[in-house]
């Protein structure tokens, strides 16, 4: 089994020791384990660094260095440590909440590299964005828009915005994170004429500076069928709106959403592929109405921190089900579960994993690797060959867990969320410390109130 861990969802250079142990930035599990006990977020720094320059160059190889700005979407996750990764390769960061602009902040991350997304940003959150003079604000609703332009009047600047538009598209992904259909929260509509109405307000707005579009059909997208669509629209209403305005918009933000492999099947655009089909869908478009080639953006974010991050787990319990037709499936519960990777609830994911802290040459048997909490769908992992001889204390390893897990954990059950340590050339250092039962308890208000 040495050298068994395929790149495609493992972080560039995992492998397996010679004994069958699962290594990664250099280190092997039973060692980290040893230091920072489990579950466990392992991220690589080097393999998350070496990704976001990955993206940087590509698209920056099809439309030019001055063409494209590839923010980093925050909310797959952030931290302190990692804004500051982002900064060093030259992302922008772009980020969807008061407290992940918070983290940028601690990170000392220029603003004027960061976008601020949200469908319903509040007030002290459009406050202290402008106030730091951030690059870009994503407007998203015609009540944020006059939020935007009140701040902007009240702190004597002219803020630069998008307008995020929803171009009716149904990207092929599940439902809760397709975003550019008519029927969701996000945007304004072109089919409807809102985005017609907002980019008059926009442009009627002493205190707004409108620089373009923004669009984001969906996330874990394998094709660019449905950019096509939506580029097909959103320069469309480029086009009318230099029609109508005498104003050639020169930004154009295409999103995020870009698929990774969770599993071997999975087969994702690498970012040269999809820069190149990008770059050749909008010069296509622009030509058709007559168009300069805006300035593009994009936010990969599962994309760089996806693959990077591998969650290591304990054993706790082992039990076999017969199942009809004479099958059986063993069922493998770990120390972790839905409360540090929701996605297989929510979206009905698939991951894989591995034992990760020795060498089986065991058969393999069906399995299905499961959580502790106090639920049936608390399934991390549907199905899975693993060895029959896995026992309690044995380590199970999950790629690909860096977006969406830690970011989306929850103290479900009053589980503390594991910690986040980075490893790179054979060391490891904690970036976010566990949680503990103390700081759960820290929450509480004495009896009666107060």
């Amino acid at each position: 089994m040495s050298g068994d861990l395929s790149q495609k969802i493992w972080p560039r250079g995992a492998f397996r020791d010679r004994n069958g142990v699962v290594c990664i930035g250099g280190i092997s599990a039973n060692d980290l384990v040893r230091e920072f006990d489990t579950p466990i977020f392992v991220l690589d720094e080097d393999d998350f660094r070496a990704r976001a320059r990955q993206w940087r160059s590509a698209f920056e190889d099809s439309f030019g260095i001055d063409g494209v700005t590839v923010y980093y979407a925050g909310k797959a996750f952030i931290s302190v440590a990692v804004a500051k990764w982002v900064s060093e390769e030259g992302l922008g960061l772009d980020v969807c909440t008061g407290g992940e602009f918070a983290i940028a902040t601690s990170a000392d991350f220029e603003p004027s590299r960061i976008a601020f997304h949200g469908n319903n940003k509040s007030l002290v959150e459009i406050q202290n964005a402008v106030a730091a003079r951030v690059g870009l604000i994503i407007v998203d609703s015609f009540y944020e828009l006059d939020r935007v332009a009140q701040t902007a009047l009240a702190e004597e600047v002219v803020q630069k915005i998008l307008l995020r538009v929803t171009p009716g598209v149904e990207a092929h992904t599940h439902e809760f994170i397709a975003t550019a259909h008519e029927d969701v929260k996000f945007g304004f509509s072109i089919n409807t004429g809102a985005a017609g109405e907002a980019v008059r307000l926009a442009l009627a707005s002493p205190h707004l500076e409108l620089k373009g579009l923004h669009s984001h059909i969906g996330s874990q997208i394998f094709d660019t069928e449905g950019f096509e669509i939506a580029a097909h629209r959103v320069i469309g209403l480029l086009g009318a709106i230099r029609d109508e305005h005498g104003v050639e918009l020169e930004s154009l933000d295409l999103g995020g959403g870009y698929g990774i492999a969770y599993v071997e099947e999975d087969d994702p655009l690498s970012p040269e592929a999809l820069a190149q089909r990008l770059y050749e869908i909008v010069k296509v478009k622009c030509d058709s109405y007559g168009l300069e080639i805006p300035h593009i953006s994009i936010e990969p974010g599962r994309a760089i921190a996806g693959p990077s991050t591998v969650t290591i787990y304990t054993v706790g319990t082992v039990k076999t089900v017969e199942l009809d037709g004479g099958r059986s499936r063993s069922y493998v519960s770990i120390d972790g579960g839905m409360s540090d990777n929701i996605r297989t609830a929510l979206y009905d994911a698939d991951y894989t994993a591995v034992l990760a802290n020795r060498l089986s040459t065991e058969s393999l048997s069906a399995s299905r690797v499961v959580g502790k909490h106090c639920e049936t769908g608390d399934i991390v992992v549907r199905d899975v060959e693993l060895p029959i001889d896995i026992t309690p204390g044995d380590l199970l390893a999950t790629p690909a867990t860096g977006a969406y897990g830690r970011s989306m954990a929850s103290n479900y059950n009053h589980v503390p969320r594991p910690p986040v340590v980075a490893v790179s050339n054979g060391k490891a250092r904690l970036i976010v410390r566990r949680e503990t039962q103390e700081d759960l308890m820290r929450l509480e208000v004495p009896e009666g109130g107060s």
